[in-house]
């Protein structure tokens, strides 16, 4: 599309781009993963020096819970709006999935109209651009409605000790707008997540000397070789039940028939029912060697964000205020979970997927496209004051 043909607010945000990838940098370069509360702390002073400057009311949460150490604050920024308009609430995190040091062998460069670092996809991208949004909103004035922007510091490691905090706001809103990146090159926005559940299955042997005393044992470790059998058997991928046993853990030494062994198991399905029926088979699993005990911890971490209908009408809303941008925004499903699966289960209208655009998640290849942050801020602009008007 030429310049000539897009819209006022993206050729406006354009002229900020590179202001826009300054500051992406400035968050990457502050490395914060789930674990180190001082990194974390280090991020939150950046994003809320920022959005300071736009006269949004800041609170740091001091997460409580047994987990709340090993974390750092949740952000939240408050903007007022009109008494009788909706209330929003823009959700996002601040950590990342990378441990400290990563930038010395991953580090910020710009190539081909990419940027890549350390979570700028996922999802310092997306706070990025809810930044220009709400700059570009303010500049023609008062918000039109109400808005939060709640950042927690632990949602990479299934938000243990911010999940209160997050249900707690979202029940004061109306819709719940997702900042987590957005799906496929084409920066489809989510409308439905798997849910996951995580199980640990600890298999009890019989101890016993591998030389001397061998048929007196009971291997936890052959046991636990079964049940990763059996269990990965229970997935149903075409219908989009999947189990990975992702951890297994046993023994003391070579020489000894084992007593412990313990599988992590990653589970994913598309709907609740789907989950009550995967619990049920898992604590229907026995042990092959009945001198061994099974001991099934764990359940459901995230239910499933299925597509509501007051999701699908999110979507329409945010697929016109695209088309009023002048590009077509997509809707996708995906295996992942995100905070949004929080407040999806509350029967809050969310919408997900509404940060940058680019791919490589989690990975040393993480990228954001640069084109696509100011017309990604210029959607956010348009669905806000599309909703401030419901």
């Amino acid at each position: 599309m030429s310049s000539r043909s897009q819209s006022p607010l993206i050729r406006a945000l354009n002229v900020q781009l590179p202001e826009m990838v300054s500051t992406l940098r400035r968050y990457v370069e502050q490395e914060s993963p789930s674990g180190s509360p001082d990194a974390i702390a280090s991020v939150v002073s950046l994003i809320a020096a920022d959005f300071a400057r736009l006269s949004g009311r800041i609170r740091l949460h001091t997460l409580s819970g047994r987990a709340s150490k090993h974390f750092g604050p949740a952000l939240q920024i408050d903007f007022k709006g009109p008494r009788r308009a909706p209330r929003l609430l823009l959700l996002g995190h601040t950590d990342t999935v990378y441990p400290i040091g990563t930038l010395s062998t991953t580090p910020w460069r710009e190539r081909a109209g990419r940027l890549y670092g350390p979570g700028a996809f996922d999802m310092k991208g997306g706070i990025v651009q809810a930044l220009f949004a709400l700059r570009a909103m303010l500049a023609e004035g008062p918000l039109p409605c109400a808005l939060t922007l709640l950042l927690v510091p632990d949602e990479e490691i299934g938000s243990p000790a911010s999940r209160t905090l997050t249900e707690r706001l979202a029940r004061n809103a109306d819709a719940v707008l997702v900042l987590e990146p957005a799906s496929g090159a084409k920066g489809a926005c989510k409308t439905s997540r798997k849910g996951v559940a995580r199980y640990t299955l600890r298999v009890h042997g019989v101890a016993a000397h591998a030389g001397l005393d061998f048929e007196h044992g009971a291997s936890a470790i052959v046991e636990a070789a079964r049940q990763v059998l059996a269990i990965s058997a229970l997935s149903r991928p075409e219908k989009g039940i999947t189990l990975n046993p992702g951890l297994i853990s046993g023994g003391t030494r070579s020489n000894v028939v084992a007593d412990l062994a313990e599988i992590v198991v990653d589970a994913r399905f598309l709907t609740a029912s789907q989950a009550s029926r995967l619990d049920v088979e898992l604590r229907k699993l026995h042990p092959h060697d009945r001198r061994c005990k099974l001991n099934l911890l764990g359940g459901i971490d995230r239910g499933p964000f299925e597509r509501s209908t007051q999701t699908a009408r999110l979507y329409r809303m945010a697929a016109r205020a695209a088309a009023e941008l002048g590009f077509h925004l997509a809707e996708a499903a995906v295996g992942g979970g995100s905070d949004g699966n929080l407040t999806a289960a509350l029967g809050i209208p969310t919408l997900d997927g509404l940060g940058a655009v680019g791919d490589g998640a989690h990975t040393s290849k993480e990228f954001v496209v640069a084109r696509e942050m100011p017309r990604r801020s210029a959607l956010l602009v348009k669905l806000i004051t599309a909703l401030a008007d419901v």
